[in-house]
């Protein structure tokens, strides 16, 4: 398991251009969901997504597989229903994580801010709930 908060000042971007501290995620489970808008299984799970975002301890991040950015992945993200918060680019090479080869593809960070796992294939509630309360 990989430490992703070591010393360095990890700054991410939204889609919509704002930033957004790593460390302001600390204490939280984060969900880093890489998705493209051919990726049937990827629209079923953004639902499921949308819920688990509104839980005050779990916090998911979208990152467009396809380099989709600004206003036109910020409109996608509408067209698709997505509500949680959307990076400009791939956090991956900040953490030393290789880009997945299939999707969909969750990585589980720990409210430590240590990579718990890396999923792949469409993840429901009840699968990310079962997993962080072990």
């Amino acid at each position: 398991m990989a430490l992703l908060a070591g010393c360095q000042k990890v700054e991410l971007e939204r889609a919509e251009g704002t930033k957004l501290a790593w460390s302001d995620l600390r204490g939280q489970w984060v969900l880093v969901n890489y998705w493209a808008e051919w990726c049937k299984p990827c629209l079923e799970e953004i639902p499921e997504f949308n819920e688990l975002d509104n839980a005050p301890d779990i916090t998911v991040l979208g990152v467009n597989f396809d380099d989709v950015k600004g206003e036109q992945l910020v409109a996608l993200g509408k067209r698709m229903g997505i509500e949680y918060t959307m990076l400009a680019n791939d956090p991956g090479p900040e953490f030393a994580w290789q880009r997945p080869v299939a999707l969909p593809a969750t990585f589980v960070v720990t409210p430590d801010g240590d990579l718990l796992e890396a999923r792949f294939g469409p993840q429901t509630e009840e699968d990310i709930r079962a997993l962080i309360s072990d």
